[in-house]
């Protein structure tokens, strides 16, 4: 059983009364009959009625603990923890400083590694927005809770930690991107975006009220969240989900980081210019390639003159998605929007870059704006943490720290995620917890199926038994079961589609990775993460690791088997049917 609280037996609850009787009653006297200091009576009748009383407060207090509910019987004696579940959406671990890839800087997130646990092993079942908010919830994989990509609706009405988390007594609420098409349910509060939401100037759904807010999105969900909080005056324990749009496609940095990183070359990774020689087609027709694929306009804030030769079809499409982007700003957020780009612009206007030159730009206008909607995130992490520790709450506040799934940051020479390779499939993971957790770094296996039922857990709720991931707590503990994970399962749908990633499910172990691509393609990779960490060299075809690719397969067969998703060809498209569009 899933289960985190014992139930008292009645040889227990027998045990307690008579011990509440023998220390307070001495000879079974009725209290309160006799004057202090003075010998009780031992009559018959005194304790015959004595013995009356004892039998019908048994009773009583059998049948009182037998109607609490089962939340009240938690095995620990601590104070139920407060829970604040903090996720950006594309965030990479490659871009968060403790992690030293030396990228950048973030030291508010870098505060939850330096004092609880950094975890180096944490990854996605399918990596893409809507379906790991869908398993976050759930505890379910994708091909269970219903949501396989942008597309489909989550059903509300299905089970939920934050609706068993209500049950327990907490209080619940949701602040940000939601991005699964129907309402919140579960939570107390909500107040999300509409769909992806802008940076500037945002829409909220305010418990069904559609309103918009002058600010910046990142700075607005943090105060919306913190205010919450603060009004939280019940004694009831609370769960919030603080879910940020940024650093999510297309970078629009907030006016204080407008100019980070200005005047610095910011390093190109090592497998920029991939070329895919030893891959399946799945790598080589992707469409999600920094060179090929980011527009001038929308991704790039830079408008074409449309007679210069420059514009290929899709910046044209997206010159009037730039354009309703900007014109939501006011005008001193116009001012200082242009101040910072309008040179820079100009300068690459005149510099008529082309080839490789031209792709080097653009990665450098990308991860500089990725980074400065990163910068701001930090901050605002800053301002939760310092609000929890200036109110008193920090001690018994479970924070976390993730994304929804991992990202290209030029990794061959792409941007996005949904392949399985390491840049994707991998989440930054930071868990900080005083009351119970020491600050370590954990090697462990864990998956965002896995949240659920650590929340359930450590807010003494049954796990339901539908739920697949499970309870991180003694990992966080620093005590590993002995049977804990060694591989993990992914399985990715969303294909044909937005980046055209082809349809893939795979298995990692600790040392390698087997994908499978297949639908319109049946292609293997196989990948030594040991000697080729940045998976540039598939082996699949390798006589030296056919024994291995064996155990792989064999692997691969029973994670399918145990997460039921056996079937391939269960969720195939209709002929002609494009999926999603994000």
């Amino acid at each position: 059983m899933k289960d985190s609280f014992f139930v008292l037996t009645p040889l227990f609850i027998a045990f307690c009364f008579a011990n509440r009787y023998v220390s307070r009653n001495s000879c079974c006297v009725i209290e309160g009959e006799n004057p202090p200091n003075k010998s009780p009576p031992t009559t018959m009748a005194t304790s015959s009625v004595s013995r009356r009383r004892f039998i019908r407060d048994m009773g009583l207090g059998a049948a009182s603990l037998a109607l609490l509910p089962p939340f009240t019987l938690n095995k620990t004696r601590a104070p139920r923890p407060n829970i604040l579940y903090i996720m950006s959406d594309d965030h990479a671990y490659q871009a968060i400083s403790c992690y030293g890839t030396g990228l950048n800087k973030t030291p508010n997130i870098d505060r939850l590694a330096q004092e609880g646990v950094r975890f180096s092993r944490s990854f996605c079942t399918n990596s893409v927005c809507a379906p790991c908010r869908a398993v976050l919830l759930t505890g379910k994989y994708s091909h269970l809770n219903g949501v396989l990509d942008n597309v489909l609706a989550f059903d509300g009405a299905q089970e939920t930690f934050p609706k068993l988390l209500q049950r327990a007594g907490y209080s619940t609420a949701l602040f940000g991107k939601w991005h699964l098409k129907s309402d919140p349910t579960g939570f107390d509060y909500w107040n999300i975006l509409p769909g992806q939401g802008v940076y500037y100037n945002p829409d909220f759904i305010d418990m069904g009220k559609r309103i918009r807010r002058p600010g910046y999105v990142t700075d607005l969900i943090t105060g919306d969240c913190i205010n919450w909080i603060r009004q939280q005056k019940s004694g009831k324990p609370f769960c919030a989900l603080l879910h940020h749009k940024a650093p999510h496609r297309n970078w629009m940095p907030d006016l204080k980081h407008l100019s980070m990183f200005e005047g610095e070359d910011l390093p190109v990774p090592g497998t920029f210019d991939d070329d895919y020689a030893t891959r399946s087609d799945a790598a080589r027709r992707q469409e999600m390639r920094i060179a090929d694929h980011l527009t001038l306009s929308t991704d790039l804030k830079f408008e074409p003159d449309t007679t210069s030769g420059m514009v290929s079809p899709a910046d044209r499409a997206n010159l009037r998605d730039w354009g309703m982007m900007f014109r939501r700003l006011d005008e001193d957020q116009k001012k200082a929007w242009q101040a910072a780009y309008g040179p820079r612009n100009e300068e690459f206007k005149k510099a008529g870059l082309k080839g490789e030159a031209l792709a080097r730009w653009k990665y450098e206008r990308y991860i500089k704006d990725y980074l400065r909607c990163i910068a701001s995130i930090d901050d605002n992490v800053g301002r939760v943490l310092d609000y929890l520790d200036q109110s008193g709450l920090a001690e018994n506040t479970i924070v976390v720290y993730t994304s929804d799934q991992g990202f290209y940051l030029g990794e061959h020479g792409w941007f996005d995620k949904r392949f399985m390779y390491e840049e994707s499939l991998r989440m930054p993971l930071l868990v900080r917890y005083p009351a119970e957790v020491r600050p370590r770094v954990s090697n462990d296996m864990v998956l965002n199926l896995d949240f659920a039922p650590t929340f359930l857990d450590y807010a003494g709720a049954s796990i339901p038994e539908e739920m697949q991931g499970d309870s991180m707590r003694s990992v966080l503990g620093g005590k590993t079961p002995e049977n804990w994970r060694k591989s993990i399962y992914y399985h990715y749908y969303e294909y044909p589609g937005w980046h055209m990633v082809k349809r893939h499910y795979g298995v990692r172990t600790d040392r390698f990775k087997l994908m499978h691509f297949y639908y319109d393609i049946d292609a293997w990779e196989m990948y030594d993460l040991q000697n080729d960490p940045h998976e540039l060299n598939n082996i699949y075809a390798d006589p030296r690791y056919a024994g291995t690719v064996a155990e792989l397969k064999t692997e691969l067969e029973r994670l399918r088997r145990k997460y039921k998703d056996t079937d391939e060809k269960k969720f195939l498209p209709k002929e002609g049917e494009v999926w999603d569009r994000d």
